[in-house]
Parts: structure tokens; sequence; C-alpha cells
């Protein structure tokens, strides 16, 4: 049976849409789409402290496995996002792992080459609370 449940890995989108915020907004969106949601949100923190505890604190393996596709809450997506940083671990873990990788960003940098070395399979763009929930429920029909 295929696994109804998405990983959401979610950052910050500035001070007024702190991470938990995120992923309750695109969780929203996804659960309206039918999605059993895992949500991951987590504080900003130096890039590489937070790439270490994160992957290790919430036993991420494991939860990337047991879910039907990971998506990924990143403020901004660039070039920056490609040298070791959280969505970077995440997106190479599910690659790894032969989990679909979807995301969601604030802004989006990446040229299609950048993009397809992260293997997301979606790239969906939105800043404010309403428009986290509507990539959710966008995310929930691509899925």
């Amino acid at each position: 049976m295929i696994s109804r449940t998405l990983l959401l890995a979610a950052r910050p989108f500035g001070a007024r849409l702190p991470a938990e915020r995120v992923a309750t907004a695109i969780a929203d969106g996804l659960r309206d789409g039918g999605w059993e949601v895992d949500p991951c949100p987590f504080d900003d923190g130096s890039e590489q402290a937070a790439v270490i505890s994160f992957v290790r604190s919430v036993d991420f393996e494991a939860r990337m496995r047991a879910a039907r596709a990971v998506v990924i809450a990143e403020p901004r997506l660039d070039e920056r996002t490609l040298a070791g940083t959280l969505a970077f671990e995440i997106a190479t873990r599910a690659r790894q792992g032969g989990v679909p990788a979807y995301a969601v960003t604030g802004e989006n940098s990446l040229n299609s080459f950048d993009a397809r070395i992260l293997d997301l399979q979606t790239i969906l763009q939105a800043r404010t609370h309403r428009s986290l929930v509507s990539a959710g429920r966008k995310l929930a029909e691509l899925v």
C-alpha cells in the first residue's frame, strides 16, 4: 500500500511566518487534498548546526522512508542552496532514498540545471499564509 503521508520540512519565511506557521499553512492545503502530513518545522540557527541537529534529532531517515514524498519549505532557493544547506541535505537524502521531493519557496532563483541537481519534482512560490495554503493544495494534486 502506498503511503498517504507527506513529510514536510519547513523553515521560517521571515519574522512574520515562523517555521510552525509555514508548516501549518502548507499542511492545511495538503490535508484539504486528502494527504496526511508529518510536519518537521525547525528554527533558524547556524546552517551547519541546523543540518546536523535536524536530521539527527527528528529521526528524519525513518520518517522520510515512511512517507510518499518530502516537501521542503525554504524561504529562498538560490545557488547557495546547493552548498550544504538543510534544503540540499533533505533533497539529497530523498533522492538517495528514492523518495520524490517537492519545494515551496518564497523566492526561487534557481535555474533549471540547479533545480535538477536538487532533483526537485516541482518548485512552487508562496510568500503569505494564504498563498502557502494554496501551494499545499496544488501539491496535493501533483503528488
